[in-house]
C-alpha cells in the first residue's frame, strides 16, 4: 500500500509542479495579501486623518448667538448664516456639507448621507454636546448651584490597550481571512486537474485499471492537493505577518498598537492552516470528482471561495461571539477561534471542539471520496 501510495503521490506532485497554472495558484496568490494589507491600512489612515476642511462648512438657517459663534470658531467650524432658502441653495451647490434648522429648542440636521455629510454630522453632534454642556453650566451658575457638583458627578476616562485598537484588530483578523481564502483558491485548481481534468483527458480510466487499490489512488491525490494548499497557506501567513509588521511602523493610525500576531496566534494559525488545507482539499476533490469536465468542476468549486471568506467576515463585522455550537460549524469555527486568540480569549474547550470536529469532517470527506472511486460512476 505504501509503495502504491508513494507512486501516486509522486505522479501528482510531478504534474503539480510542472503545471504553470498550479504553480501560479500556489505561489502567486499569496503575493496579493501584502497589497491588501497596505491598501486597507491606507484607507483606514485616510479615513482617520480626513482634513477638517472637507466637512467643516456648516449652514445655519437661523441667527446664531455670540456664544454659538464663539464655540463654532473654537471648534474650527466655518458657519454660514441665512434664511432656510439661502442655506438650502448653498447646500445644493455643495458650498456647505450640512445645514441646521431650529424650531424653539429643537435643532434638526439636514444631510444627504455622503461621506462629507457623515463626517459633518459627527462633527456637529460633538458641537451640540459641547453647546448643551455650556448652556447647562450657565443655567446652574445663574441659579447659584455649583455646576461641577452636578455635571461632574462621575468621571470617565479611556485607556486604550493594544488589543482594544479597532483598526489593528480588524486588519489582523481580516488578514487571516485572506489566508484562508488563498488556501481555498489554491486547492481548487489542482483538485480539478487531478479529477475532472484526468477524466476529460481519459487518463483516469487507465489509472484505475492499474493493480492498486482505489484508496491508494485517492489518498495520493488528496495528499498532493493538501500539500499545495499547505504551501500556499504557510507562504500567505508569512507574508501577512511580515506585511503587518511593516504596516505597524508605516502608518500613523497604528501608533501605540501592535499589528504583530502573538506567538499563541502564530502557533494556532499554523495548526488551523494544516487542518483547513486537508479539509478544503478533500471537499474540492469530492466536488470535482462528480464533474464531467474541467470547466464544470471549476464552476462547481467557485462558491467555495465565498463560503470560506464571508461567514467569518460577517461574524466579525456583527461581533458574533464564539460558543460551543459555532466551534463545531465548519469554515466559521476556524476563523472565529483565531479571532478569539487575537482578542486575548483562550477557551480550550472551543479550541478542542474546533480541532476534533475538523478532523471528523476530514475523515468523513475522505470516506466519501474513497467510496466514489470504488464505483464506476466516477468515470461515467
Amino acid at each position: 500500500m505504501k509503495s502504491n501510495l508513494w507512486i501516486i503521490l509522486k505522479k501528482e506532485l510531478r504534474e503539480l509542479f510542472r503545471d504553470k497554472k498550479s504553480l501560479a495558484m500556489m505561489l502567486v496568490i499569496p503575493i496579493f495579501i501584502p497589497f491588501l494589507v497596505f491598501m486597507m491600512s491606507f484607507l483606514f489612515e485616510s479615513q482617520a486623518t480626513t482634513d477638517i476642511t472637507q466637512y467643516n462648512k456648516i449652514g445655519f438657517a437661523y441667527e446664531l448667538t455670540s456664544l454659538e459663534k464663539e464655540l463654532l470658531e473654537s471648534m474650527g467650524i466655518e458657519a454660514h448664516e441665512g434664511t432656510e432658502e439661502e442655506i438650502q441653495n448653498l447646500y445644493n451647490n455643495d458650498e456647505v456639507y450640512l445645514y441646521v434648522t431650529k424650531n424653539e429648542n429643537a435643532y434638526t440636521m439636514h444631510t444627504n448621507g455622503s461621506d462629507s455629510s457623515m463626517y459633518a454630522t459627527t462633527f456637529m453632534e460633538r458641537y451640540f454636546e459641547n453647546y448643551k454642556s455650556i448652556l447647562q453650566q450657565n443655567y446652574l451658575e445663574q441659579e447659584g448651584v455649583d455646576s461641577a457638583e452636578v455635571l461632574d458627578i462621575i468621571t470617565v476616562t479611556e485607556e486604550m490597550t493594544e488589543e482594544d485598537t479597532y483598526f489593528a484588530t480588524y486588519l489582523k483578523n481580516f488578514s487571516f481571512l485572506f489566508v484562508i481564502m488563498a488556501i481555498t483558491v489554491s486547492a481548487t485548481y489542482p483538485a480539478t486537474d487531478a479529477t475532472a481534468g484526468e477524466k476529460e483527458r481519459g487518463t483516469l480510466e487507465t489509472l484505475l485499471t492499474f493493480p492498486m487499490k482505489s484508496r491508494d489512488i485517492i489518498l495520493g491525490k488528496f495528499f498532493s492537493v493538501s500539500l499545495s494548499s499547505i504551501i500556499t497557506g504557510i507562504l500567505s501567513f508569512i507574508l501577512a505577518y511580515v506585511s503587518l509588521f511593516i504596516a505597524n511602523d508605516m502608518f500613523s493610525i497604528y501608533e501605540g498598537s501592535s499589528l504583530v500576531y502573538s506567538w499563541q496566534a502564530v502557533v494556532l494559525g499554523i495548526l488551523i492552516i494544516l487542518v483547513y488545507s486537508f479539509f478544503i482539499s478533500g471537499i474540492c476533490i469530492a466536488i470535482a470528482s462528480k464533474s464531467k469536465t474541467f470547466k464544470e468542476a471549476q464552476s462547481a468549486l467557485t462558491p467555495l471561495t465565498f463560503i470560506s471568506f464571508f461567514p467569518g467576515m460577517i461574524a466579525f463585522m456583527i461581533n458574533i461571539t464564539t460558543n460551543n455550537l459555532i466551534a463545531f460549524i465548519p469554515f466559521l469555527n476556524l476563523t472565529m477561534i483565531f479571532t478569539d486568540i487575537n482578542n486575548g480569549i483562550y477557551n480550550m474547550l472551543h479550541i478542542c471542539i474546533m480541532f476534533i470536529s475538523s478532523i471528523l469532517y476530514i475523515a468523513i470527506v475522505l470516506y466519501v471520496i474513497i467510496k466514489q472511486y470504488k464505483s464506476e460512476k466516477v468515470l461515467f
